[in-house]
């Protein structure tokens, strides 16, 4: 697959869009969207793998013009009565969400949705449910080792060690200490992450002086009143867990915590029943069938993945599977994804092989 894809991506694709063939095609259930943010003005991007979940406001506007002009976007209280048998779809729906309720999700993505008439479900983490804006700690680390040196050794004690000297060494080591800190709680996690930063030799205001400008609109998350405005302007909100962690690396009551945790806090900030929760990372290696049978004795509805998405797919509730965009994702490409087409050929590839 990564032989042809670029020729699928500016050649297949966009072929198969302008003949129209993607939106022949349709399944028996809804197709489901999900974005991470979108670049707020005047932000420049620092790093593909950081930034790489977040689109620009003119690929976003081409992708609701194209979703309002051949497909039934669909509200998220639609979404859920269907989820309950309480109403049927219109054919070739979709449904828009976003995950990690990131403070442009408020000030970029909201406006525009207006602009269209159209709602999308946010689903947003604990930690945009306290007055103050944070970060997500996985992302802040990122931020970290990019700030830090190129040359860098890390031991926490704790059986954790590596040394990186170039900037792929440094995403490996990266996504190593993702897996290895969402074993912790909270408070553990802090602290592991004070130890980083100390390690990397960076000042104790070191996010002050790299968050500036622009930068706090892409980093920084949306607070408890500003999650209130999401509801205020006619989206829907949902549960992202307590701290965004890989539910599969936790104990059994710790992911409970998180799951359930998320949605008794969150109603508790919004005043509202909360009825869907979005796995973090939302892929095979972060969700198991445990987390599944979770989601569903919390009390949720329904439950959203992050793979897998478009048009055919299988839809069990708390597995629902969704087409991730991405920044680079063309419109013919986007089409691709919504229509089912691509997660078709990949299986025809994959059996094939």
């Amino acid at each position: 697959m990564r032989v042809v894809s670029p020729f699928l991506k500016h050649a297949v694709f966009p072929g198969l869009a302008k003949l129209g063939y993607l939106r022949r095609r349709d399944g028996a259930g809804p197709a489901i969207v999900t974005y991470h943010g979108i670049f707020p003005k005047g932000y420049r991007m620092m790093d593909p793998d950081l930034d790489g979940s977040l689109v620009s406001a003119d690929s976003f506007r081409r992708q609701l013009r194209l979703l309002k002009s051949h497909y039934n976007v669909v509200s998220p209280q639609q979404f859920h009565d269907w989820c309950e048998a309480k109403q049927d779809l219109p054919p070739r729906s979709v449904l828009l969400t976003c995950d990690d309720d990131l403070r442009n999700t408020l000030t970029e993505m909201v406006p525009i949705l207006q602009e269209y008439g159209l709602s999308c479900l946010f689903f947003v983490t604990g930690a945009s449910l306290e007055a103050l804006p944070a970060m997500l700690w996985y992302e802040q680390l990122y931020l970290m080792l990019l700030t830090a040196r190129d040359d860098l050794a890390l031991d926490l004690g704790d059986g954790f060690q590596a040394r990186s000297r170039t900037l792929p060494e440094k995403r490996r080591v990266w996504w190593s200490l993702v897996r290895h800190l969402s074993r912790f709680d909270r408070v553990e996690r802090q602290r592991l992450l004070d130890e980083v930063q100390v390690q990397l030799q960076l000042s104790n205001d070191w996010s002050s002086e790299v968050l500036t400008g622009p930068l706090r609109g892409r980093f920084l998350m949306l607070n408890a009143a500003e999650v209130r405005l999401l509801v205020a302007a006619g989206m829907g909100v949902g549960a992202h867990t307590l701290t965004h962690p890989l539910l599969s690396q936790l104990s059994p009551e710790a992911a409970w915590a998180e799951i359930a945790g998320s949605r008794a806090r969150l109603e508790q900030v919004i005043g509202s029943p909360v009825w869907a929760l979005a796995y973090p990372f939302g892929d095979a290696a972060s969700v198991t069938q445990r987390e599944r049978e979770m989601a569903e004795r919390a009390g949720f509805s329904c439950a959203f993945l992050n793979v897998g998405g478009g048009f055919g797919a299988c839809l069990p509730r708390f597995a629902l599977p969704r087409v991730h965009v991405t920044g680079d994702m063309k419109l013919g490409e986007f089409e691709a994804h919504i229509s089912g087409f691509y997660r078709s050929l990949r299986q025809r590839l994959r059996v094939s092989a």
